[in-house]
């Protein structure tokens, strides 16, 4: 992982390739790519083509890209790729408060729009201990509305740093998204930056940034998973928060 501070130095050439298919999408793409060879043979190239496109389109969706975290004290990078739709302050929700988890008190809510063209791979924003992960069966309004963070199917996270911090977020399925997986487990120690969890087909994720920890995004920019500082210590917020 680079250091704000200290740029890697290397004399390699370094070339752009496709990223790598996360194992997850591969037999969907074994399916679209299947479907589309039996109806080429069958029907010929013209009935194919919308299944060759469907192929690409699925084996793009899986992709997962290396990416690069910043280092620094406090810091919290974004868990999602995707555009930055609200900045606000809001209750927490009710699996996420109590002493064991946020608190009760209101806090900075960062939502972040996965589209279908987006990489869907989640990361951890934290360096730290899962706490919790707590999944909910819900409804699939458009993750993009607010109430699908209360109504939606979803999935809370709980990480606690090192230095005892508490950071919150919310994987919630939107209205393609069928399912949301976890490949992490209370009591996993967590490298910020680390994929943490995959949304089929088109979502959102919710980070609450605790008290002290000002949002460093603005609405309407994009983030990019493990490498977008979404809240630093001591700065002053970005414009776009809603009080």
């Amino acid at each position: 992982m680079a250091s704000l501070d200290k740029p890697p130095v290397g004399t390699s050439t370094v070339k752009w390739r496709f990223p790598a298919m996360h194992p997850e999408g591969r037999k969907y793409a074994l399916i679209a790519g299947a479907l589309a060879f039996l109806v080429i043979i069958w029907a010929g190239w013209f009935w194919g083509w919308p299944l060759i496109i469907l192929t690409i389109w699925v084996i793009s969706f899986f992709r997962d890209p290396v990416r690069v975290t910043p280092q620094g004290e406090g810091l919290i990078v974004a868990p999602a790729d995707g555009l930055v739709t609200m900045i606000e302050r809001v209750a927490l929700p009710p699996e996420l408060r109590g002493p064991g988890g946020l608190g009760d008190q209101p806090l900075v809510r960062v939502s972040i729009f996965m589209s279908v063209f987006d990489v869907h791979i989640n990361r951890t924003p934290v360096t730290g201990t899962i706490r919790q992960v707590i999944y909910i069966s819900g409804k699939f309004f458009n993750a993009d509305l607010d109430k699908a963070s209360d109504e939606n199917e979803r999935q809370h996270f709980l990480v606690e740093t090192s230095d005892g911090m508490r950071v919150g977020f919310t994987q919630i399925a939107g209205l393609v998204a069928r399912r949301i997986l976890a490949f992490t487990k209370p009591g996993d120690m967590v490298v910020v930056g680390q994929r943490i969890g995959l949304i089929r087909f088109g979502s959102r994720v919710d980070v609450f940034l605790p008290d002290g920890i000002e949002p460093q995004v603005a609405l309407g920019q994009r983030s990019v998973a493990g490498e977008t500082i979404l809240g630093r210590p001591g700065l002053s917020a970005a414009r776009g928060v809603a009080q």
